[in-house]
């Protein structure tokens, strides 16, 4: 069994907040051109890839984003 607690590894205290840096952050990490979605599609194409030599290294490229 397994209990999840909601707390972050190192505590943050935001002393100035920007909105405008974090609407940049989100959309680098979850918009359409971001970090995320790029992983995806390289995650997707390893799965439908007809070469067996090309799926480790579309693996490699989906990680490392």
């Amino acid at each position: 069994m397994w209990t999840y607690s909601k707390k972050l590894q190192y505590p943050v205290k935001i002393k100035n907040p920007n909105p405008a840096a974090a609407k940049i952050i989100m959309t680098q990490l979850g918009g359409p051109d971001g970090e995320l979605a790029a992983s995806m599609r390289y995650l997707h194409q390893r799965y439908s890839c007809p070469y067996g030599e090309v799926t480790g290294i579309l693996t490699d490229i989906g990680t490392e984003e």
